[in-house]
């Protein structure tokens, strides 16, 4: 029994476990996956080195675990229609690094969105290995609208001619143009890598635009909207084939996790399912809801509404931080990000904005009529910050309410 092995990891395990159940998370990079992904993620698998793919292994005893990536594989390429899918990335960043390392060299120049706007850490800013290794120019939303500017991408682009450009963002809540995307890439002679790892489960279900057979590389995790377990997944064109699986192995990492190959397999038969295409409906439906019953409460959401799981709030005029909002809700038990805003005054540390997602509150079973109750919550929240007597009421409400629902989907 770990609760007498081991008391204090077991401690960590039961509260979180506890958290979970307890509180409202809108982070829209989280979710819950299923019993069923759990057990395997879980499993004997984590037991088994396989270096290197199906067939070709530099490990004996891999016969099983061949068909489990063999299964995944020919999963993610029916899912996403593609032509060919590595899963073994043990990340969102180790994907796109293997994409990276995979055509480029150290010094060459890429495109991609700025981190205000909505972009990765791995997308070229200058504290990850994206920005320490490769010349980055950025594009930004539109001052006004703050949405994506095709036109000015492509004047960059034309002046720039760097030598990959990357689409997808982290909390962009506009539908992005793939397509665009891709003419431009072609017009100055650059690859296309398209991240999609927050809208992944939105393309499987049709709700969003899909970049596969658009753009040269496609990558995601397994563990957003797709609601998989912790992981990374690469899409690409048979010409790359080679040269993406050699860079995973041997080129970045060692031995796959086995279990998480496992689970991602589960995860894609799930999402091949009308429930899960559904699932997605309603994460969507979610998020328009909570977000208009913010703006009622005169809340400024950055590009005005959401297409998408997500959107921004920006704080400004209601005379809070970010961080100070972040801290705020999760005493109450509404769990949010800070997260900048386009063009933002104040440093990542701070923030003007949070970032709000509903796949998470989605999988427990809220529907539309709780997400006016969560809007309500996060208004009174931030309107008596100061005031002790009502927080801990709401803490309360807010508790009991979370408790209803479960936290594996059926």
């Amino acid at each position: 029994m770990l609760k007498k092995f081991d008391p204090e990891i077991y401690y960590a395990l039961k509260k979180e476990i506890e958290k979970q159940i307890k509180t409202i998370n809108l982070i829209p990079s989280e979710n819950i996956v299923s019993k069923n992904v759990l057990k395997v993620v879980g499993s004997v698998f984590t037991n088994k080195y396989a270096e290197g793919y199906p067939k070709k292994r530099y490990y004996g005893g891999c016969k099983y675990v061949d068909i489990v990536e063999e299964i995944a594989i020919e999963r993610a390429c029916k899912l996403f229609n593609s032509e060919h899918a590595n899963v073994q990335p043990h990340s969102g960043s180790q994907a796109n690094m293997a994409v990276y390392f995979s055509v480029l060299k150290p010094g060459d120049k890429i495109l991609a969105m700025d981190i205000s706007s909505g972009g990765h850490l791995t997308h070229g800013v200058k504290v990850n290995f994206s920005g320490m290794l490769y010349n980055t120019s950025f594009y930004f939303v539109d001052e006004e609208t703050e949405q994506i500017d095709y036109e000015k991408i492509r004047e960059i682009a034309e002046k720039e001619k760097p030598k990959m450009i990357i689409c997808g963002s982290s909390s962009y809540s506009r539908i992005i143009d793939f397509k665009k995307f891709s003419e431009i890439a072609k017009e100055v002679g650059a690859y296309l890598l398209a991240d999609v790892a927050h809208i992944a489960g939105l393309i499987v279900a049709g709700l969003h635009p899909s970049p596969v057979g658009l753009a040269e590389f496609v990558t995601s995790t397994t563990h957003k909207t797709l609601r998989g377990p912790r992981g990374g997944l690469i899409l690409c064109k048979k010409e790359f084939k080679e040269k993406i699986d050699n860079m995973i192995i041997p080129g970045i990492q060692g031995g796959p996790l086995v279990h998480v190959i496992a689970g991602k397999a589960v995860a894609f038969k799930e999402a091949m399912t009308e429930k899960f295409k559904n699932y997605q409906k309603q994460i969507v439906k979610n998020c328009n809801v909570l977000c208009n019953e913010l703006k009622k409460r005169g809340y400024r959401i950055v590009s005005n509404g959401t297409e998408t799981h997500l959107f921004v709030v920006d704080l400004r005029n209601k005379n809070i931080t970010g961080l100070l909002a972040q801290e705020l809700l999760e005493s109450v038990g509404i769990i949010v990000n800070r997260n900048l805003i386009p063009f933002d005054p104040l440093p990542p540390s701070v923030t003007s904005g949070i970032r709000i997602g509903t796949p998470c509150v989605t999988s427990r079973g809220m529907k539309e009529k709780d997400m006016v109750k969560i809007a309500e919550w996060i208004d009174e929240t931030i309107k008596n910050r100061n005031n002790e007597k009502i927080l801990k009421a709401l803490e309360r409400e807010i508790r009991r309410f979370a408790s209803e629902f479960p936290i594996y989907p059926e």
